[in-house]
């Protein structure tokens, strides 16, 4: 049966544009950092992920830790199918990895075969290119703490989807709405600003699927770094995700416990996609 997620759109998709120059790529190297999984392909181009470390409760001990990451040392013996299952499957840390290759081959698609139908600006956050409504509802998946800091700026109401409220500072606590009360809360925005770690757990689509037709729909961080096609046919109006610069750089920046702070401007840059007009 054909998978009909995000991801498994966007993989058909770059099967479509590399065709057999697909099976031709590799992971010539591969990190699995605290906060963010990046990956190097003998193509040159690098993809990332976030780390869902929160999401492996029995990585305590060598044995159970085994299982999240069997193929560790021989990542780059694996072909690049196995990686490509791993982003549709369901084991946390397998699948970010293949989230990351991914990214990569995504950035690979951009290269050989670019497409039309939307617009790219590098160098900016999409806070920056999100204008603040002076009226409706915002609502934020994910503690996305430049966002919640211009909403409380701006004095706009909102609300906080977090599965972890131990996330968001004091002040952000009034506006916090349990994951429980997702399917009453989003369809309440008209603005929507959804974490890209969505993408791993597999409540994007359903997120998607609850916001109002009409509600301007945002998808960000370095998960969404991927082909935006599958999110644009969702609803997005705009993805905030990282193009790789320096993989080899990102790779070493992510080995040393590093965070976007440490990598932005140096081994990746911020980009933002927008839907061009036409195509909306």
């Amino acid at each position: 049966m054909d998978d009909t997620t995000i991801l498994g759109d966007t993989i058909r998709i770059l099967k479509e544009r590399l065709g057999e120059r697909m099976d031709e790529v590799t992971v010539e190297r591969a990190v699995v950092g605290i906060f963010f999984t990046g990956v190097k392909l003998n193509t040159g181009h690098g993809g990332i992920c976030a780390t869902p470390i929160k999401a492996i409760p029995e990585a305590v001990c060598c044995p159970s830790s085994a299982t999240a990451m069997p193929h560790s040392g021989r990542l780059r013996e694996r072909k690049i199918s196995a990686y490509v299952t791993d982003a549709l499957g369901d084991r946390p840390m397998r699948k970010a990895l293949g989230i990351a290759v991914v990214s990569a081959l995504s950035a690979l698609a951009n290269d050989v075969c670019p497409q039309s139908g939307y617009t790219v600006t590098r160098g900016v956050d999409a806070i920056e290119l999100l204008k603040m409504p002076e009226s409706g509802n915002v609502v934020v998946v994910g503690a996305l703490v430049p966002y919640l800091r211009a909403l409380k700026q701006a004095r706009q109401p909102f609300r906080v989807l977090e599965m972890d409220p131990r996330t968001l500072k004091p002040d952000e606590l009034p506006f916090y709405a349990p994951v429980e009360e997702t399917d009453q809360v989003v369809p309440w925005a008209d603005t929507l600003v959804i974490t890209g770690t969505t993408l791993i757990n597999g409540t994007l689509e359903h997120l998607l699927d609850l916001a109002r037709p009409e509600a301007t729909v945002v998808v960000l961080g370095p998960t969404v770094s991927i082909l935006p096609d599958a999110l644009f046919a969702r609803g997005v109006e705009i993805v905030g995700g990282d193009v790789v610069t320096d993989p080899d750089r990102l790779l070493d920046v992510l080995a040393e416990g590093g965070s976007g702070y440490h990598f932005f401007g140096k081994g990746a840059d911020r980009i933002v996609t927008q839907r061009s007009p036409a195509s909306s």
